[in-house]
């Protein structure tokens, strides 16, 4: 299936997670381990009805709500997530360095050089900015990334009808378990800009060049 033949518009993240895990069971294209879309990009329309309910997913708010503690505290060291989830999730160890620490620890990459603050203080200054982005994955780092290269690779924010509205940009998402807790967190940390400047939230734009299911979860 083309993505400009899918739908690209829905009201909360459970509506989005249940569209396309019906879509790429159906019509996903094999690739490695995984049948996968391309290219695919939705809104969600109300960021923060941000909970995974679908009955098949059996989703974990509590592990979700850590990881999202475990970015504001900008500790890559998978210790930091340890204590605040009560145990370290086994795909983390992979990814882990020998130190413990990881790459993908996205508030440890979106507070380098201060990349947060300033987007933040542009908005401010003018809320017609076009220049309010943040790097997540950075190719100056690119031989570090062995196991653990970000899957996202930018966000940006864009203020609209006075409202703050939300950009995610992903070379590769895994819809069961990766689009259910980044959504969550990114949607987290909308609100946490929308508080800083004042503003309701808006929108939520997810991008995803490679949109899967891995083969054990269909």
């Amino acid at each position: 299936m083309k993505s400009t033949d899918l739908k690209n518009e829905f009201e909360n993240a459970d509506h989005a997670f249940e569209y396309f895990n019906e879509v790429i069971r159906n019509t996903g294209t094999k690739f490695g381990d995984t049948k996968a879309l391309f290219n695919v990009g939705f809104y969600i329309m109300n960021p923060m009805d941000n909970l995974i309910t679908h009955r098949d997913r059996n989703w974990n708010h509590a592990y979700a709500q850590a990881e999202w503690l475990w970015y504001l505290s900008g500790d890559r060291n998978l210790e930091k997530l340890g204590e605040l989830y009560g145990k370290i999730p086994e795909i983390w160890k992979r990814m882990a360095n020998e130190a413990g620490n990881v790459m993908s620890n996205y508030g440890w990459q979106w507070n380098r050089d201060h990349q947060l603050d300033i987007a933040v203080n542009k908005l401010k200054e003018n809320p017609e900015t076009r220049q309010a982005s943040v790097s997540i994955f950075d190719g100056k780092e690119f031989y570090k990334y062995h196991y653990d290269t970000p899957c996202t690779y930018a966000v940006h924010f864009y203020i609209t009808d006075g409202k703050l509205n939300m950009s995610v940009m992903m070379r590769s998402n895994d819809l069961w378990y990766g689009f259910c807790n980044d959504q969550y967190c990114f949607s987290m940390m909308q609100q946490m800009v929308a508080d800083r400047l004042n503003l309701p939230v808006g929108t939520y734009y997810h991008f995803a060049n490679n949109l899967h299911l891995y083969n054990n979860k269909l």
